[in-house]
């Protein structure tokens, strides 16, 4: 079985687990997306904040948050972690004041 471009060796017995390595595939799949996606979200606020650009930095900050919540919200990251990371985002940008 291929799923985007990675190549499943299944070695499962049973028709169940055979079904489970095919789901795995697909779901990590779905989860690499979910997390590049926060990711370049994450990346956009870091730009911001290393511009200085205040407005910018809240902006891309207010479209981050709900990116990183749902990544943690799906499993793809602990929810302590998405947390964390807002917090610490909002402190930097808070520093960076208007």
């Amino acid at each position: 079985m291929q799923a985007a471009g990675i190549e499943w060796i299944e070695m499962a017995n049973t028709s169940s687990a055979r079904k489970a390595t095919r789901k795995i595939a697909r779901r990590t799949v779905i989860n690499k997306a979910r997390e590049s996606r926060m990711r370049n979200s994450l990346r956009a606020v870091e730009e911001a904040i290393t511009s200085g650009d205040g407005k910018k930095a809240r902006e891309a900050l207010n479209k981050a948050e709900p990116e990183i919540m749902r990544a943690a919200q799906r499993g793809v990251i602990h929810k302590n972690s998405a947390s964390r990371k807002i917090s610490r985002l909002q402190a930097r940008v808070r520093k960076l004041g208007s």
